[in-house]
């Protein structure tokens, strides 16, 4: 499963873009894009915070979504963990069903 290249495939084609045309907006190779776009970068398999903020904005995608994607943690993620580690801490603790209810209330109290 490669979330992120499909997520940037999915938003390239909604642009109307071809892999050659975005490639230049992006400064990257076509063939680069290619393996971003499946999955097949030879290093550590996930491209850099740089090529993804690029891409956010020529597609005008949601940056935190695409470096989410890409298993970044966006800088305003990564400073609450450090400001309440304590709490992230009982987060990691809980199982996927304790997550999701977590996950429902929070989004009801944000309405």
């Amino acid at each position: 499963m490669n979330a992120f290249g499909d997520r940037i495939r999915e938003l390239r084609k909604s642009k109307g873009y071809s892999l050659r045309k975005l490639a230049p907006l992006v400064s990257v190779g076509f063939s680069y894009l290619s393996k971003v776009e499946r999955g097949r970068l030879d290093f550590d398999g996930s491209p850099s915070e740089s090529l993804i903020h690029r891409l956010a904005d020529v597609l005008e995608a949601d940056e935190e979504e695409l470096l989410l994607l890409a298993h970044h943690v966006p800088d305003a993620i990564a400073q609450q963990i450090f400001d309440h580690p304590n709490l992230f801490r009982a987060l990691a603790r809980c199982s996927d069903r304790q997550l999701k209810a977590i996950e429902r209330q929070a989004y009801e109290r944000a309405k």
